[in-house]
Parts: structure tokens; sequence; C-alpha cells
């Protein structure tokens, strides 16, 4: 089964650019688009994409906003941010929503289609531009809650870059059990993402940056 993406950017010939493209990588189908944040929730309500390509600065409704519902009403739904926009406040805020990855619109083609990839297997991507902005803004929780040396593992797995598959292989349980363990290590750090769960486990030293 092909990666099933919709693209939300209020630039027509941008979707039509990307549909293009990616119509040439036989693992990933665009099933959709949208040209605003309003457009992209009722299109992964109808839907129910893998990924979402979600650029941020658009009328209606702003990507962030946007990344922020889809992520709390179908979990299920990887979301990466793909912006000409680098700007601080933007990479934060589009993390904090839930996005998995931030991509600008200047990557790479095979980039862009292995970053989709990473997504749909729950691995985070972001560009290395991105990646400095935030390691500077990321907080250690206020006080959070004590990780079990299991939840531990799979935290130092999941910021290593690992999928859930690939974290069941490595530690021999199931991908259910990865899936439950995440959610409690976001629960426990006080985190809405796998993202920011990765970039505090590099922050106290889990994983090397």
């Amino acid at each position: 089964m092909p990666i099933r993406i919709v693209v939300v950017d209020d630039h027509s010939v941008v979707r039509q650019g990307l549909r293009m493209f990616l119509s040439l990588d036989p693992e990933l189908e665009v099933i959709g688009e949208a040209s605003n944040g309003q457009e992209a929730i009722e299109q992964v309500k109808k839907l129910k994409p893998d990924v979402v390509l979600m650029d941020l600065l658009m009328p209606v409704m702003d990507g962030i906003t946007a990344t922020q519902i889809i992520r709390r009403e179908h979990s299920d739904t990887e979301v990466i941010a793909l912006t000409s926009v680098l700007e601080d406040a933007a990479v934060i805020n589009a993390v904090r929503a839930g996005a998995i990855g931030y991509l600008l619109k200047d990557t790479q083609g095979d980039e862009l289609c292995q970053a989709i990839k990473a997504a749909a297997n729950g691995q985070v991507q972001l560009s290395p531009k991105a990646a400095e902005r935030l390691m500077r803004e990321i907080r250690a929780p206020e006080s959070p809650e004590k990780l079990t040396e299991r939840e531990t593992e799979v935290l130092r797995q999941l910021a290593a870059g690992k999928s859930n598959k690939e974290i069941a292989s490595e530690m021999y349980i199931s991908e259910t059990t990865v899936k439950t363990h995440v959610s409690n290590i976001l629960m426990k750090l006080g985190v809405p993402s796998r993202t920011q769960a990765a970039l505090y486990a590099v922050r106290i030293g889990l994983v090397p940056e």
C-alpha cells in the first residue's frame, strides 16, 4: 500500500508541482489537496491520510492551528511542515502543535520523499537549520514524571530516529507496545509530540546531538 498524502498550500502551482513530483514515486500517493488550514482539516477527516504536507502561512486558517487540530483529532495522521519560513517562532510553534517534521521548500526532491516515508513510520524529520533553532529553545519539562527503564530505552531509540517497527524489533516487543510506551512518555514529559520528546532526549544527553 502506498503512503497516502494530502498536500496543503494556498498556491495551486505548488500543489500541482508536488502532486506531479510525488506521483513519480510508486510508494507515495497524493489523495487530496487543500488551499488553507480549514480545508486541510476537512480533507483529513474525509480521507484519513498517512501524512499531510502543511504550508504554514495561509488564509482562513494557518498551518500551525490546523496541525494542532489534526494531531488532536486524528493521531494516526502525521504532519510535516513544508514552508519557506525559518523564523524561530514558526519552527517552535509548528513542533509544539505536533508536526513530526519541519522542512523548507528548497529541500531536494529525494529528501522530501524520504522525509514523507520516515514520517509515515513515525520518525522525526527536521531540516538541520530547523533542528538547530529548536535545540536552542526546547525546555526540559518543569517536573517530569520519572520514566521507567523501558520507557527511557524507547525514548532513546525514538530520539535516534528509529520507527515504531524498528524499535519493536530492537527491543523484542510489539509495535502496539511501542505505541503505548510512546504515549506514556509524552504524557509523563508533558510534551505533545514525538519531535519534542526526541529533542528533550538530546538535551538531557540520552543521545548525542
